[in-house]
């Protein structure tokens, strides 16, 4: 079967040979299980296709202990992007404003900016792990000498096609989905209620650090990672929260029996929040 891997790649060794110009191919690596399915599915398809990971520093330590499986399985180089002025020299700037899905700064200063200097004016192929069963968009560079390729989407890929190729590779999936559904920072602002309180179970630390941020300021204004509510406040009703998410649980597995608990947990989780997460930090 044809698939557009084939495509890109006679298409582009075509303008390589017309244009004499090098087209480099490049795929960002999240942490999370599309981008590393896609990454086993195109590790063989695409010649010098370059891996990348954008390190925010504030990254959970299940992300890379699962960027590192996956680097040792596929035997790829993996080229970390870091923003060199980090999240609190961005957070002073913007004058302790957090970053919130109105306002996604940190996508911004701390993803798309490391990448548009690494391709730099450089024709390149970027391809976003997207699946075929997802209706979303997200923020990519709209440089225009970066082209956007979904091969999930053309080639009909979903989620079910992704756990059988991170299975089928020994890869598997993150540890961190154990609790959450989507990768990140551990501050991010698209996380659940119920993620957060897992956060404050699983990583006291990381949690104590993200409500640290939510700080009252000298002229009065305070912050908050949720609308309208602190992270002490929302773990002061933690039980409930837990109960509340236990239930729907139950209820989800009752209905779908075969179905595994991290897909139970994500769709029960989603009905959670509409928010479209960043492409460049959870695909």
């Amino acid at each position: 079967m044809k698939t557009i891997t084939d495509e890109i790649l006679k298409k582009y060794k075509i303008e390589n040979e017309r244009n004499g110009k090098r087209v480099r191919h490049i795929l960002g690596l999240s942490g999370g299980k599309d981008s590393a399915a896609l990454a086993v599915y195109l590790h063989d398809k695409i010649p010098n296709l370059e891996y990348f990971f954008c390190d925010t520093h504030k990254e959970l330590e299940e992300t890379y202990e699962f960027l590192d499986r996956l680097k040792a399985r596929l035997n790829i180089n993996l080229k970390v992007l870091q923003d060199t002025k980090g999240f609190d020299h961005w957070l002073e700037l913007y004058n302790g404003f957090l970053p919130s899905a109105q306002q996604r700064w940190c996508t911004i200063q701390m993803k798309i900016k490391p990448l548009e200097e690494f391709i730099g004016d450089d024709e390149a192929i970027s391809y976003v792990a997207i699946r075929a069963d997802e209706n979303r968009e997200g923020f990519i560079s709209t440089k225009p000498n970066i082209k956007v390729r979904y091969p999930f989407i053309m080639d009909g890929i979903e989620k079910s096609d992704v756990l059988r190729i991170l299975d089928e590779s020994g890869i598997g999936m993150p540890k961190y989905y154990e609790w959450r559904s989507r990768s990140g920072c551990y501050f991010c602002f698209f996380q659940r209620k119920y993620e957060w309180v897992m956060l404050s179970e699983n990583h006291p630390d990381l949690f104590e650090k993200a409500k640290a941020y939510e700080q009252k300021h000298s002229d009065g204004r305070t912050f908050t990672w949720n609308d309208g509510e602190t992270l002490d406040q929302l773990v002061a009703r933690k039980e409930q929260i837990i109960i509340d998410h236990n239930r729907r649980m139950e209820r989800e597995l009752n209905n779908k029996p075969n179905k595994p608990l991290h897909e139970a947990l994500a769709d029960v989780l989603n009905e959670d929040d509409d928010n479209i997460p960043c492409l460049m930090c959870t695909t």
